[in-house]
């Protein structure tokens, strides 16, 4: 099945919503495993100090203390304070394949077409003339722009790493972040036959 009948079968009037809604659980999932809880407190056996027992244990009129890092003077260890932890949640392959798939579907309308031969010159490229080649394929240099190549390519790499609004990835490396967020996306025939080939196994 090609990709203009899969556009057609999964962006259908019917299963449009669902397909919005697959996306958005999707989405929410990514920024939730991309999180990193890194928030630490010591509790009282990690304080430093607070060897010696502050004073008797009976006679002062004071309550009894074993140690000055207890939560409750200052100074002390942290009382279910926050620690490292892992939270991940699981989305199964098919339906992050399927988001992805649906994403770039919706996005097929910000796709603009160019040859990668435009790209291969012998010579090392520089930013300012990959600048002025994104700009002469009607793209404005500043959106968000999403560059997908079929394979990697060092030299655009080098040449466009410095340019905040460009992110260069490849047709099987990409993820629905990356296509979510972008204004614009450069995208070559090979790129895009890379990226059907990959999704029209799941609709044989």
């Amino acid at each position: 099945m090609k990709i203009e009948q899969i556009e057609q079968s999964l962006l259908s009037p019917e299963k449009k919503k669902t397909a919005i809604g697959l996306i958005h659980r999707v989405y929410l999932t990514d920024l939730k495993n991309a999180r990193v809880h890194t928030a630490f407190t010591k509790t009282k056996s990690e304080v430093r100090g607070g060897g010696r027992k502050p004073w008797r244990q009976k006679g002062t009129g004071n309550a009894r203390a074993g140690s000055t890092r207890s939560p409750l003077f200052v100074g002390g260890g942290a009382i279910f304070g926050p620690k490292p932890h892992l939270v991940s949640k699981k989305v199964n392959k098919k339906e992050k394949r399927l988001a992805l798939l649906c994403a770039f579907l919706f996005k097929k309308k910000n796709c603009l077409f160019f040859e990668e031969s435009l790209f291969q010159e012998k010579e090392t490229l520089k930013t300012k003339l990959i600048l002025e080649k994104i700009s002469k394929m009607g793209a404005n240099i500043n959106q968000r722009i999403l560059f997908i190549l079929s394979k990697p390519n060092k030299s655009i790499w080098l040449a466009t790493r410095n340019v905040k609004n460009i992110e260069l990835v490849t047709a099987n490396t990409f993820n629905l972040t990356q296509l979510l967020h972008a204004e614009q996306i450069l995208l070559s025939p090979d790129s895009l036959q890379a990226i059907s080939s990959i999704y029209e196994k799941q609709y044989e």
